[in-house]
């Protein structure tokens, strides 16, 4: 296998992997001040995270059982907020798959980023791969970020950017996602937060108490 093949299953396997490994972790915190890129919790309660898998798997099912095999359809559902990415070969079947997906359970609204073009490739579908494991992979260096505070979507080079974040944390989320190799454009599909908020959902350390990363 040569280096540059290598390099891409590597990253590959990232980009498989890098949700499972993120929650392994959690925060550095000294003098009450949260540090790194790591922390452990999501920030949905664990029914929306419950209902998001839900959501993707009826709504698959149901875009199947409609229109079969003539799309390639992606459906990202965080906090019962749906992203809906791929091809279609008409703005017919654009508008179909809109409204199955809009009438699944719990969907609270969808957001229609289907393109009328032929399907997509696989090696197209491999390099979506890749961008997304390297943009996670900047997501887990940035210092400033938690890494798994964010879901990250790619199709034909643009990035979907999806969470529960603040202005702050989705301004340098987008500067890292836009500065990766491999995004042509970058898309954000935030439900943005307060700092307040943020605090509120952060995990709180005993007074005086100082935690360190453990894996």
């Amino acid at each position: 296998m040569t280096y540059p093949a290598q390099r891409l299953m590597t990253l590959l396997a990232l980009s498989a992997t890098l949700g499972g490994t993120l929650t392994a972790c959690v925060p550095m915190v000294m003098g009450g001040a949260v540090m790194g890129g790591l922390v452990a919790t999501d920030r949905r309660t664990s029914g929306a995270q419950l209902e998001d898998e839900g959501i993707e798997l009826r709504a698959a099912s149901r875009i199947r059982d409609n229109l079969g095999e003539r799309v390639h359809v992606n459906v990202t559902s965080y906090n019962r907020r749906v992203l809906i990415t791929g091809e279609v070969p008409s703005e017919q079947d654009r508008q179909l798959v809109e409204q199955v997906v809009s009438r699944v359970d719990n969907v609270q609204w969808v957001v229609n980023e289907l393109a009328v073009l032929g399907k997509s490739t696989l090696t197209q579908r491999a390099n979506d791969t890749l961008v997304d494991g390297k943009v996670k992979a900047g997501f887990v260096d940035a210092k400033d970020l938690f890494a798994n505070a964010f879901k990250v979507v790619t199709e034909r080079g643009t990035v979907y950017l999806m969470g529960r974040v603040t202005h702050r944390e989705a301004d340098r989320a987008t500067e890292i996602a836009r500065s990766t190799s491999g995004a042509q454009k970058v898309v954000r599909v935030f439900e943005i937060i307060s700092e307040d908020e943020l605090r509120n959902l952060l995990p709180q350390p005993a007074p005086g108490a100082k935690a360190t990363p453990t894996q």
